[in-house]
């Protein structure tokens, strides 16, 4: 009888380009994926350790597993489970964790899924976390998640990253553009590229720190592949995001005008705290290239509130920069404190209260934002990616540069590129369009 396996994944892009990975490999051994709502033989968990109350959120997702099926083999793999292994294996259910490394190779470790009297743990040193598994996600028909590097260098104050996922690493150039051909020949018209720190691209892209590659050559390689329709940027460090790379983006056949870079914070006293590798002031340089040679470019910021020793005028800071900033939207990420961060002990705790109100007073910032970039793009034509879902009797879809538009649902759009125009914003704060008459089906 075929067995069936299910998957559920917290947090960022990289995790669920690597949960498609893992779960094709289980499908090429034989078992059947089905939705994690449904009865399987076994239930795999790809943590996170960037989410608040990360152990609250596992357990209860260890309890639904468990209802839908109690004889059910559970494992854990992700970036919690490399943090807090026991901790982990110590939850009701739990059969099996697994470090960085060991996720990738699961059918090691499982053998006729009968549950364990206790967790198994199995998970390295951070340190031999030096090796590079290709990752790709196909989420929908759309769009999908292709993994180009993974660790980080970096010493951020606040971050569990590095103990999680090791050394920055990068995968071969030649891979990258196997696995993008590969999406492209699905029929999938985007792909996202995503990473921990993705600037750094190159680094250890054959077993060393030499860098036989970088993102520029990256971008350029993956620019010139066919069947590829639109190349996006997930997220880059503003330090790494250099002229040369905007100037290409600019003239670029496929990577779209959209910017996701990482902030953090609008004052320089809490940046150094931070240990970022830059200043406010790099920042804006960045902001301003891409807005002067792409006017239409959607900006988004990462930033963190309430981080240790932030008083009122830091913050202050903060949201006055981000409010004169031509920025689209933000990301606004709450503190909390990380075991083994250098963030944790520092002096000048914020209390949550404090930290609270003041996301929700960037909260309030971003939708003011988002809705004044939208506002500035209508009138223009876009071409917009239709997704696959039937909305409430509406198919949604992105422009290029990252408007999310509705209109009435109809099948016939569904993975289709078309030219539109934008024309109002709805009560939900998505853009109505009409059809261009010089539509392009793709």
């Amino acid at each position: 009888m075929e067995r069936k396996v299910a998957f559920y994944t917290l947090g960022c892009k990289l995790n669920f380009s690597e949960t498609s990975t893992i779960a094709r490999g289980f499908q090429e051994d034989g078992y059947l994926r089905v939705d994690f709502s449904e009865p399987a033989d076994m239930y795999v968990i790809n943590t996170c350790s960037v989410t608040e109350n990360a152990d609250k959120r596992f357990k209860t997702i260890v309890k639904q597993a468990q209802k839908t099926n109690p004889k059910a083999f559970i494992a854990a793999i992700g970036c919690y489970a490399q943090l807090k292994p026991e901790q982990l294996a110590s939850v009701d259910g739990v059969d099996l964790v697994l470090g960085a490394t060991e996720k990738f190779k699961i059918a090691d470790y499982i053998n006729d899924l009968s549950k364990n009297d206790f967790g198994e743990v199995h998970s390295c040193e951070i340190g031999e976390a030096d090796f590079y598994v290709g990752s790709y996600a196909i989420g929908d028909r759309t769009r999908a998640f292709l993994k180009v590097q993974d660790g980080c260098d970096y010493k951020c104050t606040y971050c569990t990253i590095p103990l999680a996922r090791g050394i920055s690493r990068s995968d071969s150039l030649e891979n990258v553009l196997k696995n993008a051909s590969e999406i492209a020949e699905q029929g999938i018209k985007e792909i996202v590229l995503t990473g921990v720190n993705i600037g750094d691209y190159g680094k250890g892209e054959f077993g060393d720190k030499k860098h036989e590659h970088t993102f520029l050559d990256l971008v350029k390689a993956l620019d010139k592949k066919q069947g590829i329709h639109r190349l996006r940027i997930s997220s880059i460090e503003p330090n790494l995001l250099k002229d040369e790379t905007i100037d290409f983006v600019t003239r670029s056949n496929s990577f779209v005008p959209h910017f996701h870079i990482p902030l953090q914070s609008g004052s320089n006293t809490i940046l150094k705290l931070m240990r970022r590798r830059y200043q406010k002031e790099v920042y804006v340089d960045r902001v301003n290239r891409i807005k002067e040679r792409m006017p239409h470019a959607c900006i988004g910021v990462d930033v963190i509130v309430g981080f240790p020793g932030e008083t009122e005028e830091h913050f202050l800071e903060t949201y006055h920069f981000l409010n004169t900033l031509d920025i689209s939207y933000l990301h606004v990420f709450t503190y909390s404190e990380r075991d083994n961060t250098v963030a944790a002990s520092m002096e000048g705790v914020v209390s949550k209260k404090v930290r609270n109100k003041r996301s929700r007073m960037l909260r309030g910032l971003s939708v003011k934002k988002r809705r004044a970039f939208y506002e500035s793009q209508l009138g223009s034509e876009r071409t917009v990616l239709f997704e696959g879902e039937n909305k409430q009797g509406f198919i949604q879809g992105f422009t290029e540069n990252y408007v999310k538009v509705k209109t009435p649902w109809n099948p016939e759009l569904v993975n289709t590129l078309q030219k539109v125009v934008l024309t109002e914003i709805a009560e939900d704060g998505l853009v109505r369009m009409q059809f261009s008459t010089d539509r392009v089906m793709a």
